[in-house]
């Protein structure tokens, strides 16, 4: 199969049309560098072994137009909102006012639209934004980098602990376009944040979501992160996070994926002080045609770090699965103890998993784990509740839930972890 074609041309033509009206004299040389490497590397094809596996063409194929359109999308947003939760919305990548009801956070934090931030507060930005996304060997982040515009910026000063969950709401509703979301979340010395970023969009609706999310936690940092992906079944989602943790800091994200044809998420975490914690799970489901690939790095740079990683998947139909999960525990990081566990339910003869944990370790004191297994329901279960008057699909409804549960019962947001098991019991008969 030959590689992508890719139409560079489209994009090079959207960079030359946009404006740099507003934004501090550092960015735009930052942003001509992402579009001119995009315009060298193109989109992924099928020879790039990160990417072998998830065929992007139907992207690179379909002349994305840059969002405009702001488009009554008041149910949209009311249905993926949480009841209680404040929340920032942006709205095919624009920030919605009228919908945000975050105000008068403790102790000079502050979650704002980054277009404001660019304009108030480019002193906090600039060490940051866009200096741990590195765009020299991802196309995707090139072409998010050189064309966001709009995004959240999340920012808690040394010392202050935000108590309530904060939710950025990433909305799409526009027919054949491009949305390039940036979030920056920087959490200083001995602060704590609890954060839901989430995606979601109009059912129906072909659109391309192209996200960067960049994390800092300063030492003794404690953020408990939440990304949510709740797209249009015909959307693509394409997404990276890096994360950068000092001492003593404890990071936590759960990926949930209920969305999207095509779905990439890239986690990359570098553990780069001591005593560090970072828990990486996630739960994908899979019907239809759609892709699922979730690629995720974890590199123990320093000694005396813990690591936590389950990723499930549910397959049905013809859908496909991906997951690579990578850690790293380098010369200098002894008494490392990472753990990684990769599980698959495959609910017809069709559905695929590409599985791949990855372990390279150049310490010696170390405990290090990880593993993969793929399997179908199980036949002695479904025998047992069917010999108790459950009927065939109702049983498999259960086991299935009961598989998935396992990941968002972790949620520690009482009304995010509700709306998704409702989500996901809803999603049960379908699978």
């Amino acid at each position: 199969m030959p590689d992508v074609t890719t139409p560079v041309e489209h994009y090079s033509a959207l960079f030359a049309r946009r404006s740099f009206a507003n934004v501090p004299p550092w960015l735009p040389p930052l942003q001509r560098a992402a579009q001119s490497r995009f315009a060298e590397l193109g989109f992924p094809g099928r020879k790039d072994e990160e990417w072998r596996f998830t065929d992007v063409r139907p992207i690179a194929e379909t002349p994305f137009h840059t969002a405009a359109l702001t488009a009554d999308a008041s149910e949209t947003v009311a249905e993926f909102s949480f009841p209680g939760v404040p929340q920032i919305v942006f709205v095919n990548g624009r920030f919605a006012p009228e919908f945000s009801t975050i105000a008068g956070l403790p102790g000079g934090a502050k979650i704002v639209a980054l277009s404001n931030a660019l304009r108030n507060d480019a002193a906090l930005l600039e060490p940051h934004l866009g200096r741990y996304a590195e765009f020299e060997r991802e196309p995707f982040v090139a072409l998010n980098t050189a064309l966001f515009d709009e995004g959240a910026f999340v920012y808690i000063p040394r010392g202050v602990a935000i108590e309530e969950p904060l939710h950025i709401l990433y909305i799409g509703t526009e027919k054949n376009a491009a949305i390039y979301p940036r979030t920056l979340i920087v959490a200083e010395e001995n602060s704590q944040a609890t954060l839901v970023e989430s995606y979601a969009g109009s059912a129906g609706t072909v659109y391309f979501t192209n996200a960067v999310t960049e994390v800092v936690l300063a030492e003794r940092a404690v953020v408990d992160h939440y990304k949510l992906q709740r797209e249009s079944d015909d959307a693509f989602h394409i997404a990276q996070m890096n994360v950068r943790l000092k001492r003593n800091s404890n990071f936590s994200s759960h990926s949930i994926t209920f969305g999207g044809a095509i779905t990439r998420n890239d986690v990359v975490a570098i553990l780069g002080a001591e005593h560090i914690e970072c828990t990486l799970n996630g739960l994908y489901l899979g019907d239809g045609t759609r892709v699922v690939d979730n690629h995720t790095t974890i590199d123990h740079a320093m000694p005396n770090c813990n690591s936590h990683e389950v990723y499930k998947g549910i397959l049905d139909d013809r859908s496909r699965g991906i997951f690579n999960g990578k850690i790293f525990v380098r010369e200098d990081a002894q008494k490392t103890d990472a753990k990684q566990t990769n599980r698959t339910l495959l609910l017809s003869e069709d559905a695929q998993i590409n599985t791949k944990p990855q372990l390279e370790i150049f310490a010696d004191d170390v405990k290090c784990t990880h593993g993969a297994t793929v399997g179908q329901l199980n036949a002695e279960q479904l025998f047992y509740l069917r010999t108790r008057g459950v009927p065939l699909e109702d049983a498999r409804a259960l086991l299935v839930y009961a598989f998935a549960s396992d990941i968002v019962s972790r949620i520690k947001v009482e009304p995010v972890r509700d709306a998704l098991d409702a989500q996901l019991l809803e999603r049960l008969p379908a699978l």
